[in-house]
C-alpha cells in the first residue's frame, strides 16, 4: 500500500501494525510460546471468557461473565451500575439497543451508518458513558466485549497515539476500508502470522498491537505521544 496519500491516522496505524514488533507483541499478550515463568496478559481472556460476550445465548444482554471480562482490561464497574446492568432498567435499555447492533460483521465490513452518531451502537455508548462510575473508557470496553468484531477498545493509551479525532469509530472504520480494505487484510495476516486464534477479531488484534506498543511509555509523566 502506498501510504503518502493517506490521512495521517491511516498512515500511523499502518506503520504500527506492519512493524517488526507487532507479531511478537501479539504473541506476548496472548501467551504464545512464552518463556518459562512468564504469563499472558489478563486481557488475553477478555474475548474468550465463558465463550465470549457475543455468543448467541448472551449477545444482547450484559452478563456477570461480561463484567468479569471487562476487569481483565483493568477497569471496574461500580456495584450499583453492575446490578443495574444485570437486573435493572439499565440492562433492559442496553439489551434493546444491543438487539439492533450487528454481531456478525467486522468493522471493515459494516456501513458507516452502523457506527455514526445516533446509531444504536452510538446510543449504547452514550447510555453507558452517562452512568455514574462507568465513563467513556469502560463504556467502550463493555461494548467491545459484546461486539468484538464491530466495536473497538478505545482507552487513554490508544487516544494518546492518535489524538482525538471527531469520531474514533468512524475514523478507524475509514482507515480499515481504505485501499480495498488493505489494513483489515493486514490485520488478518498479522493474526495468522502470530498464531493468534481466529476467535480474536481483527479489531481486537489491532487494539492489542496499539496498546502493547505504547502502554509502558504512556505511564510516564511526560508522555511523548500526548
Amino acid at each position: 500500500m502506498s501510504t503518502p496519500d493517506l490521512p495521517p491516522f491511516t498512515r500511523r496505524l499502518n506503520s504500527l501494525i506492519t512493524s517488526d514488533q507487532a507479531s511478537s507483541d501479539l504473541r506476548r499478550y496472548f501467551g504464545i510460546d512464552l518463556q518459562p515463568g512468564a504469563v499472558p496478559f489478563t486481557g488475553s481472556r477478555f474475548e474468550h471468557l465463558a465463550g465470549g460476550g457475543d455468543r448467541p445465548a448472551a449477545a444482547n444482554a450484559v452478563t456477570a461473565d461480561d463484567l468479569i471480562a471487562v476487569q481483565t482490561l483493568s477497569v471496574k464497574i461500580p456495584a450499583q451500575a453492575s446490578l443495574d446492568l444485570l437486573e435493572g432498567d439499565l440492562g433492559t435499555q442496553l439489551s434493546k439497543l444491543l438487539s439492533s447492533i450487528p454481531s456478525d460483521i467486522d468493522m471493515a465490513e459494516a456501513d458507516a451508518a452502523d457506527l455514526a452518531p445516533g446509531s444504536p451502537a452510538d446510543s449504547a455508548w452514550h447510555l453507558l458513558d452517562d452512568q455514574t462510575g462507568i465513563g467513556w473508557v469502560t463504556a467502550g470496553k463493555i461494548l467491545a466485549r459484546k461486539r468484538p468484531r464491530l466495536l473497538p477498545v478505545y482507552d487513554q493509551v490508544v487516544r494518546c497515539i492518535f489524538g482525538r479525532p471527531q469520531s474514533f469509530w468512524l475514523t478507524l472504520h475509514a482507515a480499515l476500508r481504505a485501499d480495498d480494505y488493505a489494513l483489515h487484510r493486514k490485520l488478518l495476516a498479522l493474526r495468522e502470522l502470530a498464531g493468534v486464534p481466529e476467535t480474536v477479531s481483527a479489531l481486537r488484534a489491532c487494539d492489542v498491537v496499539l496498546w502493547m506498543r505504547h502502554h509502558a511509555e504512556h505511564r510516564e509523566t511526560n508522555c511523548v505521544w500526548e
